[in-house]
């Protein structure tokens, strides 16, 4: 799984650097079959990242680049605290919740802190950090393996931790999110990870700010249609807002305080 992953993000780049790819080419590049090259170029397509061609692939959209945790904890905060706060408005006592990992999520765990009679099961250590000392807050951690570049973890064993539970809420952060191609995220694992965590919730809230619509990374996590709401901000474009709208997915502007 790991070659996998690793072998199809290499394709990817060579796409960025190129504008395309052939069959031939990378199978002498990977010393892998041509059945398994047309695989991964039909991975990267359903991702809407490329068109397949005779003989190989096309470039259709440049992915985003990646950022580490603290990066992204640094940029466009007052939106993200204004999305965590009306987030965490939504959570009341007794609910059992999953917050992912993620820069925005965050901002949700510091106002969870004074709330009581709360489940939280997070992959995220800068969550479970912010959230070890809550009172009211009972903290589950999935286990798995550290992904260092986002503080998550995530893996099989992950994976099998939420397999027992059932929980009301999830919060969800993501890298992407587009009205055809759904919500994605840069990192395989961190997708398989959340789509299982989206099997186990009733409810499905996405925090983003508005800078991801648009967006598309090279993993999926969910269909839009398996959303429920999206917390946002008022840089919000109408095409999007409308678009959502139409799914049948509310929609909350989160208000930056002046």
């Amino acid at each position: 799984m790991r070659n996998t992953r690793q072998r199809r993000q290499q394709i990817l780049q060579l796409l960025v650097d190129h504008g395309n790819v052939q069959v031939s080419e990378l199978v002498e590049r990977f010393g892998v079959s041509a059945v398994t090259i047309r695989a991964d170029l039909t991975h990267i397509e359903s991702q809407g990242m490329a068109t397949r061609t005779h003989g190989g692939a096309t470039l259709v959209r440049t992915p985003p680049q990646e950022q580490d945790i603290h990066e992204k904890d640094a940029l466009n905060l007052p939106i993200k605290d204004s999305i965590g706060a009306y987030a965490a408005s939504l959570v009341k006592p007794g609910d059992n919740i999953i917050i992912d990992s993620g820069s925005t999520t965050m901002t949700l765990a510091r106002h969870l802190r004074r709330h009581r009679e709360v489940t939280v099961m997070t992959n995220g250590l800068n969550i479970a950090w912010e959230l070890a000392n809550a009172p009211g807050v009972e903290l589950l951690l999935t286990g798995g393996l550290l992904r260092k570049q986002s503080l998550s973890l995530q893996g099989s064993q992950a994976e099998a931790s939420l397999n027992t539970y059932s929980f009301d809420t999830l919060f969800l952060g993501v890298d992407g999110l587009d009205l055809q191609f759904g919500l994605t995220t840069h990192h395989e694992a961190e997708a398989s990870l959340n789509h299982r965590m989206v099997e186990r919730a009733r409810r499905i809230v996405v925090l983003t700010d508005a800078s991801k619509f648009g967006r598309v990374s090279l993993h999926r996590i969910a269909r839009l249609e398996q959303v429920h709401t999206v917390i946002t901000d008022a840089s919000i474009d109408a095409e999007y807002l409308e678009g959502l709208q139409r799914l049948g997915i509310e929609v909350i502007i989160a208000e930056t305080p002046p």
